[in-house]
């Protein structure tokens, strides 16, 4: 054999152990939207982690942001973030609303970009944070985007620099030419932005406590991905003239603000339309002086993603009193109902209930009634919606309203104390009004479900949410002046104004247990397939002198606002308010792992499975200086 001939021998040996070397190493699987993908169904094909191994689950990285409180108050608040994974590469963003890049299989961190978004001092809020990001990809081009208050920054994916002939110098303008956005104080940003071919697309965070005539309505707005011009904005509160201007009687829509989306969008990418979740209009709990249903405020809308024209919308809370904005991303999910396979979107809620409706049409899967319900109410000038939409399926996930039965019944002691103390206020069924003696309202102003949401198993069609179930007093008080930001006759932070009664119990709930539960929700059937409690509870709770001798559920139940994920492996990911992320078999509900986190879970967790073949599972944890992300992987057996 000749030398040549040796040669092309030695070539073809070397490239065919390539091939298979390259064949036999599992495929990386990214994670490109903080809901996994645009459906937001927080599911991931990785599954190299399973509930066989989970046990081995260890920690492998951790990256600290080291952000403190400044001297002006501005502090960071929960490090609440879901990083991307896009080509081995992780970006994330802080609570100081900083950009950063690191590399997935090991924590080291690449690149940073620091917008200065403290600048703006503290805030009516104080503390600061941020949830996400999204990509942007043309070509080779690419280049991420964070809105951050009232700015639209585009940040090179390479270099971690401004993109400078994005806006001005590498940012849009967010609050320009909007209806009463005069004051920087009144956007903020908490959710990532959507990306719809080259467009980006923001909604805004009103705070609550902003409460006076012609307070900023919520927009949605979409900006050129290239050139950072704005191409449209819809309003949530239509003008004179528009459709459901109507639903704002004595011409309220003119002076009211907020029913914004603060909460994350979802984009049906194929049909090119945009699901947005709406708030409560100002103010949360007080609207006396915006009568009427008040559209598109509590509302599911679904917009045209190019043009921002409205293509259908629910509104699940009239002349909302309760604070139950729709904090979650609605999920895009495929189902089969009656034998007919819908493509749905559900949207999970701070009231418990789950809307499913056709997502190209707008018709709910299964009938959604308007039921009568309390009107009464104590509050001068208030006039309750006499009507809220109850869903037939699925059933509620989270419970509804508050009765003496609910009371605590740990012990004899500590119920007979919680029924005297909840004898105290009001007390009924789920949108049982505010009062100024204070309303015992469940779910809370919280959830139920909150902006951590749910996911989605296209495999089995279920939906897991994690539900939180606490009481929260609805209470109403005359305003005393002594705050300039609210003008309103009746407001809702009393303190300093009316005594509200203490509760005897202290650090233990008026309720039973469970205070949060995992719940899996069988979208094919309309029901609940399983519900288990979640989270060891307040650990302040078994420490109580009331409960000294008793033994308790291993799993009182810890509430929070972060949600799951689901994978192909047969797992359920969670944490929220312990210091664990927990690992449930998704098929039923048991829990087959926990693994110790350096500080309480603070954000929805994500998995992805990078170059070298290896599944991790990260999730971000704690707040301000005590913040970490921390990547798990298995450990060799």
């Amino acid at each position: 054999m000749g030398v040549c001939m040796r040669t092309l021998c030695a070539i073809a040996i070397v490239t065919s152990a390539a091939l298979l070397g390259a064949q036999s190493r599992p495929q990386m699987i990214e994670w490109t939207h903080t809901g996994s993908m645009r459906s937001q169904t927080k599911y991931s094909a990785a599954a190299d982690i399973t509930p066989s191994n989970v046990d081995r689950l260890q920690l492998v990285w951790q990256w600290r942001p080291k952000e403190l409180a400044l001297s002006d108050q501005t502090q960071p608040g929960n490090f609440q973030v879901t990083p991307l994974m896009i080509d081995n590469v992780l970006y994330l963003s802080t609570p100081f609303n900083r950009v950063i890049a690191l590399n997935a299989e090991t924590g080291e961190e690449l690149w940073s970009f620091d917008p200065k978004a403290y600048l703006d001092g503290p805030g009516i809020n104080l503390y600061y944070q941020h949830r996400g990001l999204a990509l942007w990809r043309d070509g080779n081009e690419s280049r991420i985007f964070m809105n951050s208050h009232d700015r639209l920054f585009s940040v090179d994916t390479r270099t971690g620099e401004l993109v400078s002939r994005f806006g001005q110098g590498g940012y849009a303008l967010l609050r320009e030419g909007l209806r009463n956005h005069d004051k920087k104080i009144e956007m903020r940003q908490s959710s990532p932005p959507v990306i719809y071919k080259n467009l980006v697309i923001v909604g805004s965070s009103i705070p609550d406590r902003l409460q006076y005539k012609n307070d900023p309505p919520g927009t949605i707005q979409a900006f050129d991905a290239r050139t950072g011009k704005r191409v449209w904005v819809f309003y949530t509160i239509p003008q004179r003239g528009e459709f459901g201007s109507e639903t704002w009687e004595n011409d309220s829509w003119a002076m009211t603000g907020h029913a914004n989306v603060w909460g994350p969008m979802t984009l049906d990418e194929t049909r090119g339309l945009l699901y947005a979740p709406t708030s409560t209009p100002s103010s949360d709990y007080y609207g006396a002086r915006r009568p009427g249903a008040n559209l598109f405020a509590e509302t599911l809308l679904c917009l045209d993603a190019a043009t921002g024209n409205r293509k259908w919308h629910f509104q699940a809370v009239h002349h909302g009193l309760w604070d139950y904005d729709f904090p979650a991303a609605p999920n895009l999910v495929t189902i089969r109902v009656g034998g007919r396979r819908i493509d749905a979107v559900a949207q999970v809620s701070k009231q418990g209930f789950t809307y499913v409706f056709d997502r190209l049409t707008g018709r709910p899967v299964w009938p959604i009634e308007e039921r009568p319900v309390d009107t009464s109410t104590d509050v001068p000038g208030e006039r309750p919606w006499p009507t809220q939409p109850f869903p037939t399926k699925p059933p509620a996930f989270a419970p509804q309203g508050v009765t003496l039965d609910d009371a605590n019944d740990l012990t004899p002691e500590i119920h007979a104390l919680a029924v005297e103390h909840m004898k105290k206020f009001r007390l009924g069924p789920i949108f049982t009004p505010p009062s100024l003696r204070g309303t015992l309202m469940r779910p809370s102003n919280t959830g139920g479900a909150n902006w951590g949401g749910a996911a989605f198993d296209p495999e089995t069609g279920l939906l897991y949410v994690k539900s939180s179930n606490y009481v929260y007093i609805n209470q109403v008080c005359k305003n005393d002046g002594s705050d300039p930001r609210i003008d309103a006759e009746y407001h809702n932070y009393c303190t300093g104004i009316v005594e509200t009664p203490t509760s005897p119990l202290g650090a233990i709930p008026i309720t039973k247990p469970p205070y949060a539960e995992l719940v899996a929700i069988d979208l094919n059937k309309g029901e609940i397939a399983w519900r288990v409690p979640f989270g060891e509870g307040n650990p302040a709770i078994r420490r109580h002198p009331l409960l000294k001798g008793i033994t308790l559920p291993a799993r009182l139940g810890t509430p929070g606002n972060a949600g799951s994920i689901v994978t192909k492996g047969g797992l359920v990911f969670v944490g929220s308010g312990d210091p664990y992320l927990y690992a449930f078999d998704k098929l039923t509900g048991r829990e087959v792992s926990r693994v110790p986190t350096p500080f309480p879970v603070s954000a929805t967790p994500m998995t992805y499975r990078t170059k070298s073949g290896r599944q991790f599972v990260v999730v971000a944890t704690g707040s301000g200086p005590d913040a970490a992300l921390v990547g798990f992987a298995l450990r060799s057996q």
